[in-house]
Parts: C-alpha cells; sequence; structure tokens
C-alpha cells in the first residue's frame, strides 16, 4: 500500500509540473540557458523541478530527493526520489511536442516506480514493482502497457535520441550496424522513445549517455511491460550513464551488435 501511494503522489505531482511546462511550450520569448556541460536548461525546468520537490517533499519529507536542477536533497527514511522535469530540453525549445517530465523512486539502488509523462501529448506510462505497468492516453481509462512479441531486429524498429552521442562515445559503427539490422531507425528519442517501446510501438531503445534523472524511471516501467532494461553489457542497472530497452526476445540479438568488434580501421 505504500508504494501505491507513492506511485499515486509521484503520477499526480508529474502531471503537475507537466502543465507548468506548458505554460512555456512554443513560446517565442523564452529564453534558453546553457549549462557547464553544454546542455540547455529554461525557466520551466526550474519551475517544473520545483514543484516536484514540493510536492513530493510535503508528502514524505522523510525521503531524499535528487533532480536534475537542484542540489541534492539527503533523506533519512531509505527512500530517494529522482527527478527530471524536462527530459528532451532540445526538443521542448524547439517546440517538439516529444518531451517529457519523469519521477522515479529507488531504495537501496533500486528503482521501485517509475513515471513518464508526455505533457503536450497528453500522453502518460507509469509503473511499480509487481503493479504492472500503465498506459493512459488523454481521458481514456488506463490500460496495461505491453512490450511487442516481435522476435527479429528486421521487423523492428530501433530507436535512439541523438546520433551524435555514438559519435562521442566512439560508437558509431554501432550504429550504423543496428541501424543496417533493423526495419526502421527513428530518432524519436529522449522518455519518448522508451514509452514507444513500453507500449509496443517500438522494439529497441538505446542510449549511449543517459543521466541517472534520465534512466531511473525507465527500469520499472519497461520491465512491468514485460521488457529487459540493461546496461550495454547487458546487467540490470540504472548507473551505468548508458541504456538498452527491448522487448526482451531482441536483446541478446542487440547485445551482440553492441559488443561486437570496431571497425577495421580502429583496431
Amino acid at each position: 500500500m505504500d508504494l501505491k501511494r507513492r506511485l499515486q503522489v509521484a503520477l499526480e505531482a508529474a502531471r503537475e509540473a507537466g502543465e507548468i511546462t506548458l505554460r512555456y511550450f512554443r513560446r517565442t520569448d523564452l529564453e534558453v540557458e546553457r549549462k557547464a556541460d553544454d546542455s540547455p536548461v529554461t525557466a520551466a525546468d526550474r519551475q517544473a523541478e520545483r514543484h516536484l520537490r514540493d510536492r513530493i517533499g510535503e508528502a514524505f519529507p522523510e525521503d531524499g530527493i535528487l533532480g536534475e536542477e537542484f542540489p541534492e536533497k539527503r533523506g533519512t527514511g531509505g527512500y530517494r526520489w529522482i527527478l527530471d522535469p524536462i527530459d528532451g530540453t532540445k526538443s521542448f525549445i524547439h517546440g517538439v511536442p516529444l518531451y517529457g517530465t519523469m519521477v522515479a523512486l529507488e531504495r537501496d539502488g533500486q528503482s521501485l516506480l517509475g513515471v513518464i509523462v508526455i505533457p503536450a501529448l497528453d500522453e502518460c506510462v507509469y509503473a511499480a514493482r509487481g503493479e504492472g505497468a500503465w498506459y493512459q492516453a488523454g481521458n481514456e481509462p488506463p490500460v496495461p502497457a505491453r512490450v511487442s512479441r516481435c522476435g527479429r531486429l528486421a521487423g523492428g524498429l530501433f530507436l535512439t535520441s541523438e546520433v551524435a552521442n555514438f559519435d562521442k562515445t566512439g560508437r558509431r559503427h554501432i550504429y550504423d550496424r543496428l541501424q543496417a539490422a533493423a526495419r526502421l531507425t527513428r530518432t524519436w528519442g529522449d522518455c519518448y522513445g522508451y514509452l514507444m517501446v513500453a507500449t509496443g510501438r517500438a522494439e529497441v531503445m538505446i542510449d549511449p549517455l543517459l543521466s541517472l534523472w534520465d534512466s531511473a524511471p525507465l527500469l520499472p516501467i519497461i520491465e512491468e511491460a514485460g521488457g529487459r532494461f540493461t546496461d550495454w553489457q547487458g546487467r540490470r542497472r540504472i548507473d551505468a550513464g548508458e541504456a538498452i530497452a527491448t522487448n526482451g526476445l531482441l536483446l541478446e540479438e542487440v547485445l551482440a551488435i553492441v559488443s561486437s568488434a570496431p571497425p577495421a580501421a580502429d583496431r
């Protein structure tokens, strides 16, 4: 019951924070700043995270909170919330609706629940350990979120957030091989790509660079939807700085490509 209550608060807070982001979405006067790592940030990111922190802090004052935009708040109860107010800020600042608000809860390094809200599309997928994954569009009743049953990459959709991140990590040959093996490749990325895997609309989503607040909500969602969420070595973890989400049936095929030798010119 405690986990269900926490999931309900997470879901409500994420939706409310998503509504805050919509006040800034596609505004021509939106100011974009650059953080130390050159990633963009806006007033929408900060206001949405403040709301998440306030809402969760009121409900669970003993819990810790880690977010992308503000210093970590240490907790005393063993639980830690992990927040990403706008996942896909590059999409957000260019008026592309494929961005989301993400909330996760962990204990002892294990992610227990995850929420992805896509405010501009009014879509949501969420899960708690042992409670299944659920998808909701608009005011329609939630329905179970389930991964696809596609058994071969040649019949599947491969997604990633940004091709340049394969170049940054010296893995462009991996991207090229995945693209060649898949039926279709697109950069419908960031958290929306993982939502697509969880709801059976895509088979594989891969990121060579990922922060903890990006990945923590994804593991329970993908697993409760029947898929697999791993690092590039096939290990079940959220802190690797990289991620592979699949319907499970394609994981071994994907790992074989990911672990393949580098191009001959690099040997």
